[in-house]
């Protein structure tokens, strides 16, 4: 019975680490912001980050896909960086206190080249 209950609880246990992690992204900006090269934006809300298309549907949900999710607030700049199993991406957004702009850099699993934007706050 004991050899049960501990399986039991290992794959309890496991079974956490394996779901994807909830976001919280507490003080860095929530809106939208615009990247121009793609016609997308990019949503930042209390627990969810979305990518839309210039007409407010969504293309992609993060909701439940991200790991390794950071929020780093300092003097000069806010960071959020995530990753997604599901597009095979590593995403980093750099919100600095001088402007509304949001800096985007992608860095796809798939090649060395990183896509690196300056998107303008939609709203």
């Amino acid at each position: 019975m004991k050899k049960l209950l501990v399986v039991l609880a290992f794959l309890l246990a496991a079974s956490v680490y394996v779901t994807a992690e909830s976001i919280d992204l507490g003080k860095f900006p929530k809106g939208k912001w615009l990247d121009a090269n793609w016609n997308a934006v990019w949503e930042f809300g209390a627990d969810n980050v979305r990518l839309l298309d210039t007409a407010g549907n969504v293309v992609f949900d993060f909701k439940d896909k991200i790991t390794d999710f950071k929020v780093d607030i300092g003097v000069s700049e806010a960071n959020v960086s995530f990753a997604c199993k599901e597009t095979g991406r590593k995403y980093v957004f750099t919100k600095g206190i001088t402007n509304l702009d949001l800096v985007m850099t992608i860095d796809p699993d798939w090649t060395v080249t990183d896509y690196k934007v300056t998107m303008k706050m939609k709203n």
